[in-house]
């Protein structure tokens, strides 16, 4: 338990951040497999675009420091890899 004015407020904010980082990861991993659905259907005006959602919802969980910046570089890099074999 905390025993500190400051120790109670980080653990308050721990609380509201874990739920906002845990939102985050969510929504990253079903762009994800929306991705992988498409590229499994070989929808290709799909999957561009699904592609395009997940970069960008990865370059905005590094900005706000969810995710680390070399993870989102290798997923991002995944993702074009799999959008260029099809």
């Amino acid at each position: 338990m905390a025993n500190t004015k400051s120790a109670i407020k980080a653990a308050r904010k721990s609380v509201r951040l874990t739920e906002r980082n845990r939102g985050v990861k969510t929504r990253l991993k079903t762009l994800r497999k929306r991705l992988d659905d498409l590229v499994s259907k070989k929808d290709v005006a799909g999957s561009k675009t699904a592609a395009a959602a997940y970069v960008s919802a990865m370059d905005k969980a590094v900005k706000s420091g969810v995710i680390h910046r070399n993870l989102a570089s290798r997923a991002k890099a995944r993702a074009s890899k799999i959008l260029a074999a099809k």
